[in-house]
């Protein structure tokens, strides 16, 4: 079975026009691009949401949003991701529902709430989490084996190290600055999905 390969975006890692990037980014077919711009009113935010979810249904890819519930619903996005505090306190109706998490509790928390899938790491080291040690393929492991839902592993995702999270049991992979920053993003979401 291949892998899946999820987008996370930041806008401020790219290197030209983010709508471009995300226009490539999504002819690639990754499973989802998660919008998450966190520093943007909601305003500014569903300005930006209604620009990619047309990029996306273009494509076949979906877009889910971070963060901004409100948001998704008047975008129609195909879902939202939320972090674990946020979604233990919302009644939110869109889906699928993705939940960040950082421990096994948090995994088995988010699984009892209804998440579709949840989002585990920083799996390896990366820039965006300098100085902060990664959780590892082993605790990626534990959680794969415990939880029924679909687990993507995110930080310092590569080709090259994207088989480990695989051997592990995630589902797929989380990228954030490869395709933000990448001249060729829709090879790096090929190599991962062919493992």
């Amino acid at each position: 079975m291949s892998m899946d390969v999820i987008c996370v975006t930041n806008r401020k890692l790219c290197k030209g026009d983010f709508l471009k990037q995300i226009r490539t980014i999504a002819r690639a077919k990754p499973k989802y691009i998660i919008l998450r711009e966190k520093d943007m009113t909601n305003d500014e935010y569903v300005c930006l949401a209604r620009k990619v979810i047309e990029i996306c249904n273009s494509t076949e890819t979906k877009l889910i949003c971070n963060t901004f519930i409100e948001a998704a619903e008047a975008v129609k996005a195909h879902g939202i991701h939320l972090p674990l505090s946020l979604a233990e306190k919302s009644t939110y109706t869109t889906k699928p529902l993705g939940i960040s998490v950082h421990s096994l509790e948090d995994a088995i928390k988010a699984n009892n709430l209804g998440a579709d899938y949840i989002i585990y790491g920083h799996i390896f080291a990366t820039d965006c989490k300098k100085g902060l040690e990664p959780r590892g393929v082993e605790s990626l492991q534990n959680i794969c084996s415990t939880v029924n839902i679909p687990v993507y592993a995110i930080g310092g995702i590569t080709p090259e190290n994207a088989a480990l999270a695989k051997s592990a049991g995630a589902a797929g992979v989380c990228l954030m600055s490869s395709l933000m920053q990448s001249d060729n993003p829709q090879k790096i979401i090929a190599m991962i999905k062919q493992l």
